[in-house]
């Protein structure tokens, strides 16, 4: 293996209604769907930009395993109903057209684009799951 072949390829991310999280990120973001497996909320949908196969999402439903407990499982759902369990970054070179094209499909606004100061230009939503999707503009 080559010191510099590594690259992602997949994440993971919850999704609290299987539906909702595939209409953002297939309708609203425009992601293709790989693959969809299960029924109902024991649902995992593979999502990914067209034209890069070898990058994806997967939308999950959190805490299935046998390894959680009771207490685990609620903190989970505490954490998600504020935003605060999981997030992505995602890139693009229209910011502003991504930006509105997410206002319009109903995305929750979390920041609008703005120039950082630590020199990134982005802005900011939440998906239905309450995940934080944070876009950055790329040169």
């Amino acid at each position: 293996m080559d010191d510099n072949d590594l690259i992602i390829h997949w994440t993971f991310l919850p999704h609290t209604d299987a539906e909702a999280s595939l209409a953002f990120y297939r309708d609203v973001l425009g992601f293709e769907v790989r693959n969809d497996v299960g029924a109902g909320q024991m649902r995992w949908i593979t999502v990914g930009p067209a034209g890069q196969p070898g990058t994806a999402i997967v939308l999950e439903p959190p805490t299935v395993g046998p390894g959680f407990s009771d207490e685990e499982r609620r903190t989970v759902a505490e954490l998600m109903a504020k935003g605060e369990y999981a997030r992505i970054t995602l890139a693009t070179k229209d910011l502003d057209g991504t930006f509105a094209r997410l206002r319009a499909g109903g995305a929750e606004l979390v920041q609008e684009p703005v120039e950082q100061p630590y020199g990134l230009r982005d802005c900011a939503f939440r998906d239905p799951a309450g995940n934080l999707v944070r876009i950055n503009e790329l040169a």
